[in-house]
């Protein structure tokens, strides 16, 4: 087999970008970026899905902050009752043992409420930007 005294430039070029990607850390994947965003919602706030999607500049996305969450794994104990929908409204069904032990979490952190039931988010909306 022959093998060239020399490598050409491109395949010099080829092999330091090979190196530098693979030295390059891995940016974390959608889940993880969502995660990361709920873990800063404080006490007594909330953040919408589509807020999430929007922070992460990924805007037609609020559905897939709704599976990130459901696939939030119990050990990171992530604040994920303070993720709720752009009217305000609380989770459907059995999420968080039901619709009012859902609204007992955030009023034990300080989360109002309209007259409608639904979560005051003039008042208690977290805004990431500061």
């Amino acid at each position: 087999m022959y093998m060239p005294m020399y490598m050409p430039m491109y395949m010099k070029d080829a092999q330091t970008a090979k190196a530098k990607k693979k030295a390059a850390p891995e940016k974390p994947g959608f889940f993880e970026q969502v995660h990361a965003v709920v873990a800063r919602i404080p006490p007594g706030k909330v953040m919408t899905y589509g807020q999430i999607a929007d922070v992460l500049n990924n805007v037609c996305s609020a559905r897939y902050v709704g599976y990130a969450m459901r696939a939030a794994p119990d050990h990171k104990q992530l604040p994920c009752h303070r993720v709720v929908n752009r009217n305000g409204d609380l989770a459907p069904g059995g999420r968080f043992g039901g619709s009012e032990n859902h609204r007992r979490m955030l009023e034990a952190e300080g989360v109002t409420f309209t007259p409608e039931g639904r979560i005051n988010l003039d008042e208690c909306l977290f805004n990431p930007w500061g």
